[in-house]
């Protein structure tokens, strides 16, 4: 199976399980419209913890009649989180979504060593797009979280895309570690990086996938670029997953293919035991949709 639109999330969640979502501090106006977006799909069941009383206000205000949704009271923020995570962890919520709270305050109750949704020593930020300049779907990692992962962070991110790929039925996904050249060169880290991680793949120390690099993002994307280079891949001009060397290389990427590349986009968090969904204020009310479905369409 080949991915090739962000809307197979969403025909991908229709057609499986409708999915319950716990939405820590819910008292935000764009991430309540989601919400009811997604409602209005069918995919989701939502819970809502947070102000109840500035959930009901706005609610009436965006027409989301909330008949039947479970609310948990609770005014502030870090508390409405730690209870959020509390009702993943009791199996009665399959997605977490960050509402009006800070990152840090819900990543640390989802990071809590004895209460929270710790699954390895990694978290990591993962966004699919769907360009009109490429033939599938791919992933962009990681934008959000770690902002100068050291070479064991660069495994742990890797496998948590590679995960996303499996829980959305794609066995073996490509993966190609970006740098600013094609060649490992001592002085630029990522190339490094990049070639020890294509190395242990190879000895099957990185399952799962197909990794090659480095890659400059031409012949990540290029298989045109690659004949030109005389780069002989598998992976080259067919990736599914794009590793950036950092934060800022991978921000710079995501704000380029959704503001001057005309790509759409669908964003979770990996890494917990089960997907987050933490939206930017600047996503679009889509993207938001997009990113619930994502989560969603996992199994």
């Amino acid at each position: 199976m080949v991915l090739k639109s962000i809307s197979a999330f969403l025909e991908m969640a229709k057609a499986g399980t409708k999915r319950r979502i716990a939405v820590a501090a819910a008292e935000d106006e764009p991430v309540l419209m989601a919400v009811k977006n997604a409602m209005d799909e069918g995919i989701v069941t939502p819970i809502l913890v947070g102000d109840e009383q500035s959930i009901r206000t706005i609610s009436a205000s965006i027409g989301f009649k909330l008949d039947g949704i479970e609310i948990i009271n609770d005014p502030k923020p870090a508390s409405a989180s730690k209870k959020a995570v509390a009702l993943i962890k009791e199996g009665k919520a399959e997605i977490l979504m960050k509402g009006l709270v800070g990152t840090a305050d819900l990543l640390k109750a989802v990071l809590d060593k004895e209460n929270g949704l710790r699954k390895g020593a990694t978290i990591s930020h993962i966004a699919f797009f769907e360009s009109p300049y490429y033939h599938k779907l791919f992933l962009v990692t990681d934008a959000a979280m770690n902002v100068a992962p050291e070479f064991k962070d660069k495994v742990a991110i890797i496998e948590n895309a590679v995960d996303a790929y499996h829980r959305l039925g794609i066995p073996k996904p490509k993966v190609s570690v970006l740098g600013a050249v094609e060649v490992i060169n001592e002085k630029m880290e990522a190339t490094v990086h990049a070639g020890m991680l294509t190395m242990m793949n190879r000895r099957g120390q990185i399952k799962g996938c197909e990794i090659d690099g480095p890659f400059a993002l031409d012949n990540a994307v290029s298989k045109e670029a690659c004949h030109h280079k005389k780069i002989e891949t598998e992976v080259g001009g067919d990736s599914d997953i794009l590793v950036c060397p950092d934060i800022e290389a991978a921000n710079v990427l995501y704000k380029c293919l959704n503001f001057l590349g005309g790509a759409e986009s669908a964003a979770v968090i990996m890494g917990a035991s089960v997907p987050i969904v933490l939206t930017s204020r600047a996503d679009s009310e889509k993207t938001k949709l997009n990113s619930i479905a994502l989560a969603a369409a996992m199994k």
